[in-house]
């Protein structure tokens, strides 16, 4: 019952913040204030969830930097999880469905997230080309899932190789990062919580200036592989 009591609050929340975010960029165009109002549902949500959270490796960043934050995926939870651990301006890059979702989709497009139609590859370039032009003339990090969809097993799956391509198009740092007993939140076949510890475990900046595109493959797996490293230091000290 508790997860029905979390799931009418994101509604909720997601209705009140979108709403008052929309508004409020009309008059701010560079996403900031959105990117205050996704902090703040996220925190929100994990406070009425119960799960408690800690965040490892902050000290690796510059507070003032721009990353690319790329992880691995495996529940609702990482998103809130990543945008309350991580304190700085981020857009995710997602797939286009979400931006017909009501509330929901029209903050992330006034919140200036990258949409990405996977199932289309010249639409897809196009939009990568769109978000190198658009991190140029408005700088700020971003978090990708390079999985692609969530994994249903709890193993970190193979990466796919657009989303880090524009790591090294723009030549912005990639951070890998760990989600951590996020699958484990939501016991399977019920509708309950368990509202156990998670982690964010972040990883040292890749550079990425002196990478090329052809460089692509190797340089998506180096990422795949630091991710798996931190979640297993992660369950080496469970």
């Amino acid at each position: 019952m508790r997860l029905i009591w979390l799931m009418i609050n994101v509604v909720i929340w997601t209705m009140l913040l979108g709403t008052l975010g929309i508004i409020v960029s009309i008059f701010e165009h560079r996403g900031r204030f959105m990117s205050w109002v996704a902090i703040t549902w996220s925190k929100i949500i994990l406070m009425i969830s119960g799960v408690p959270i800690s965040v490892v490796g902050l000290e690796n960043l510059d507070p003032n930097g721009h990353y690319i934050f790329a992880g691995n995926h495996e529940s609702a939870f990482d998103i809130p999880l990543s945008f309350a651990g991580l304190p700085y301006q981020m857009v995710s890059i997602a797939k286009v469905e979400l931006r017909k979702i009501p509330f929901f989709g029209w903050a992330m497009r006034a919140g200036k997230h990258i949409f990405v139609n996977r199932k289309d590859h010249e639409k897809a370039r196009a939009s990568l080309k769109e978000a190198k032009l658009s991190l140029k003339n408005n700088p700020r990090s971003i978090l990708l899932f390079p999985e692609g969809t969530r994994s249903l097993d709890g193993k970190i799956h193979t990466f796919k190789k657009g989303g880090l391509a524009l790591a090294i198009e723009t030549g912005i740092p990639v951070v890998p990062i760990a989600m951590c007993g996020t699958s484990e939140v939501v016991t399977k076949g019920t509708w309950n919580i368990n509202p156990r510890p998670i982690e964010l475990r972040v990883g040292k900046p890749i550079q990425t200036e002196s990478l090329e595109i052809k460089d692509r493959k190797l340089f998506t797996e180096q990422v795949r592989q630091s991710v798996i490293d931190l979640k297993e230091v992660w369950k080496s000290i469970q």
